[in-house]
């Protein structure tokens, strides 16, 4: 990825970094002296002014700037000097200083936290992936899940230890339920019902939010397994538990920096769960500290890499096997059909070529390309074809028969492929899709910027880390394991009492807010 040499940015003028030295210093003392002139047509001019070298002085137009999407992603401008405090907050240093200070609390005491940390399953493959080159002996990532159960708990102090596929199955299936309630809109004519687009990505959110406030409609209100695991840990756990929410410590370990902000955001803020006549109720984004149960669903998010800096700094090796007997019929680690950022898209293309639709298509665990429809029960027929290679594809779903399409979806991984999904979502007439599955890095959550560099024989002569033999390393490891299928539910989501939605919508739903622009005049340069 090539960037420009220098930043112009008229709209994000309050990113502080006192940490980092400025490239580009504001003043140049070999510079000659300037001025800006202003012509009727409202024209800027460059006048250079220095009087031993110009005897008159030397006028430049001064083009209009430009900022295209590689420096865009590259200046990270978009995260303010406010929402870098919380990212600071979470961090593998706070983790370890909060472990370290509740472990000297007594259990019995109301200051006692429950420690729990929850393991995306994109982290387990790129920790497998960097253990089998390492110890040049095949790690999985069901072993990986084994030996951090044991780090996380001897170790670190942990009560539990989990994977958020359990979560992300929820997700799937409160994806399910949407995509149905916004079919139906759709009938009823309602142009903000479809396409229906994916919001697991926190970095295709936030650019959502600040550059397509006109995306927010049609992006899904399902929360990511992150935040789904939140809700259960804060409200399901806790109950189980006799806890409060704020009595329970919850760590999430992702591939992505953006979760980060995703933890942080005001509407994952809740100051308490319950049920009040027989509804269920969540006071979420008051930021009420004096709340004793005020608490974030998730408390701190650490990355991949800060994981496995935390294993050496305690000096823990992740490539020696516990010594415990494994439980062959537990399942330690669920997982799913489809792609490994989700497979949101994959599910809706089960759903609907399912028999029913309230249960999921378990038959086949392979990547959509070889899904095929079962002949007795649908006559639906899928076809996959290739946009620009593996991360942009889309899906076409048509009736066997007659040659209708019945569904038209896209999975599309990168900045570049979400900036053609947009442009065609905005402007094109008629719905181009139903459902976009977007995520924000080329090759998908398991290219994530928080997962492990990798090792110097697999980097190229530049030295990029994102090197697309390494993704595809993670991403076999991320299918090495045997598949377990979730039980598919015997009702449809949309045949639950009113309790039972009410419920689901306030722990599984959430929404987004457009962010307003501060249109000035002001340029920063770095």
């Amino acid at each position: 990825m090539a960037f420009s040499g220098a930043l112009t940015l008229t709209d994000l003028n309050d990113f502080i970094s006192p940490s980092q030295a400025c490239i580009k210093p504001v003043s140049q003392t070999n510079r000659d002296p300037t001025q800006i002139r202003i012509d009727q047509s409202g024209s800027y001019y460059e006048l250079e002014t220095h009087p031993l070298v110009h005897t008159t002085p030397v006028e430049r137009k001064l083009e209009q700037a430009q900022i295209n999407l590689n420096d865009c992603l590259a200046c990270s401008g978009c995260i303010t000097s406010a929402e870098s405090v919380l990212i600071t907050l979470q961090s593998h240093t706070e983790v370890l200083t909060f472990l370290e200070a509740n472990a000297s609390v007594d259990t019995s005491c109301l200051s006692y936290k429950v420690p729990i940390i929850s393991i995306s399953p994109q982290s387990l493959a790129s920790l497998a992936a960097s253990l089998s080159v390492s110890c040049a002996v095949s790690v999985t990532p069901r072993q990986v899940l084994r030996r951090l159960n044991v780090f996380c708990k001897q170790i670190l102090g942990f009560y539990h230890v989990f994977d958020t596929n359990f979560a992300r199955h929820i997700a799937l299936q409160e994806h399910i339920s949407e995509f149905e309630e916004r079919r139906g809109r759709a009938q009823r004519n309602d142009p903000e019902a479809l396409p229906m687009l994916a919001s697991a990505c926190p970095g295709w959110i936030c650019y959502a939010e600040k550059a397509h406030p006109e995306m927010l409609p049609f992006i899904s209100a399902t929360k990511s397994p992150q935040q789904i695991m939140g809700a259960l840990a804060k409200k399901w756990m806790a109950q189980r538990w006799h806890k409060r929410a704020s009595e329970i410590y919850h760590v999430a370990v992702m591939p992505c920096y953006d979760k980060k902000l995703e933890a942080s955001r005001a509407d994952f803020y809740s100051d308490s769960y319950g049920f009040h006549d027989g509804k269920a109720y969540s006071t979420a984004g008051g930021h009420a500290h004096g709340d004793t149960n005020a608490t974030r669903d998730v408390d701190c998010v650490i990355t991949t890499g800060e994981l496995e800096l935390i294993a050496r700094e305690k000096g823990f090796d992740l490539s020696l096997p516990p010594d415990l007997p494994t439980l062959p019929f537990f399942p330690e680690l669920l997982q799913h059909p489809g792609s490994s950022s989700g497979s949101y898209l994959q599910a809706i293309v089960t759903h609907l070529m399912s028999s029913t639709s309230s249960s999921l298509s378990v038959e086949s665990f392979a990547p959509p390309s070889s899904l095929t429809a079962k002949p007795a029960v649908s006559s639906l027929t899928l076809t996959v074809k290739n946009v620009r290679g593996t991360d942009h594809e889309e899906y076409l779903l048509t009736n066997a028969e007659t040659g209708a399409v019945v569904f038209r979806g896209a999975r599309c991984y990168g900045f570049r492929n979400l900036q053609n999904v947009v442009r065609r979502v905005g402007r094109e007439r008629g719905r181009p899709y139903d459902y976009v599955e977007v995520m924000a890095c080329p090759g998908g959550c398991v290219n994530g910027g928080g997962q492990l560099k990798p090792p110097p024989a697999w980097r190229d002569t530049e030295g990029y880390w994102s090197d697309k033999e390494w993704t595809r390393r993670v991403e076999d490891a991320y299918w090495h394991d045997l598949p377990t299928p979730p039980h598919s539910p015997r009702e449809s989501p949309d045949d639950d009492g009113e309790t039972r939605r009410a419920c689901r919508k306030v722990l599984f739903r959430t929404q987004y807010h457009a962010i307003e622009k501060d249109e000035n005049g002001l340029a920063v340069k770095w």
